[in-house]
């Protein structure tokens, strides 16, 4: 692996690429993000929502999300918190703020467009229609406890989710091999999943796709025999209770992260 200060001198070059890269690339290589983040989340949910006891199925979920942000770092995907290592070269003056947020605006909507596909692609054509639709009534369920967290929660564990997402990038991007970059963003993320953790990208696949199986009369019936309210479940809800506040935690996280490791490891002539 590189050391720390050879990743910040290596990312000064990745950040300025990506903020002076075109927009319609950014909003492709975004929409690419935001499939291959939401088919970890869907592989996870497949994969656990019949583990009965409660820990053991975030200790599945992490083992298999991950898949998401392997493929992002090997593909070149655009995803809007791993870029939050952009304000590494922010704070070195490589990069403009205007110019971060050129790139975190158009991301973030190639993200949100192609979680909202594979959702409405899960949802519509029978992919969550697993065990008579139960898979369905724990996707609901997913969706609709994210939908009730306090603004205070869902910040906090948005924080400590781009902290470990961030870290994820850092490793992969230092390390010099293909199997130790899939490893070094595998630890991190699968961590942040087993602690139940937010993360803004993966929460446009897990709670669209609850909210579009809501539509969905065997599903919706599904949910009332798993016994749940879907009353909170809403699109409102979706974006002011979850959506904004685990985005203001993702970019608070990431941004410190990149801060401890910039002032930590960088380095200057200094007289």
């Amino acid at each position: 692996m590189s050391a720390p200060a050879e990743f910040l001198n290596a990312y000064n070059g990745i950040g300025a690429k990506k903020a002076s890269m075109p927009i319609y690339r950014m909003i492709i290589l975004g929409i690419l993000a935001g499939v291959l983040i939401g088919m970890g989340a869907v592989v996870s949910t497949t994969g656990s929502f019949a583990v009965a006891n409660p820990g053991l199925q975030k200790v599945v979920a992490g083992l298999l999300f991950p898949f998401g942000l392997i493929m992002v770092v090997f593909t070149g995907a655009e995803l809007f918190t791993g870029n939050c290592l952009i304000s590494i070269p922010v704070m070195d003056r490589k990069v403009s703020v205007g110019g971060m947020l050129r790139n975190w605006g158009p991301v973030y909507v190639g993200n949100f467009i192609g979680s909202l596909l594979l959702a409405a692609a899960c949802a519509y054509f029978g992919q969550i229609g697993l065990a008579d639709g139960a898979l369905a009534a724990a996707a609901m369920k997913t969706a609709l406890a994210k939908c009730s967290l306090s603004f205070g929660k869902a910040l906090v564990f948005g924080i400590g989710c781009n902290f470990l997402v961030c870290l994820a990038v850092s490793c992969a991007i230092m390390a010099k091999s293909a199997p130790g970059k899939a490893l070094g963003a595998y630890l991190p993320v699968a961590f942040f999943v087993m602690a139940g953790f937010e993360h803004s990208v993966a929460n446009m696949y897990y709670i669209p796709v609850g909210l579009f199986a809501k539509t969905v009369p065997a599903y919706a019936a599904a949910a009332a025999d798993a016994g749940l309210n879907l009353a909170a479940l809403t699109w409102g809800n979706f974006l002011l209770h979850n959506l904004l506040p685990v985005t203001l935690g993702n970019i608070i996280g990431g941004v410190c992260y990149a801060a401890i490791l910039y002032y930590g490891h960088r380095v200057k002539n200094e007289g």
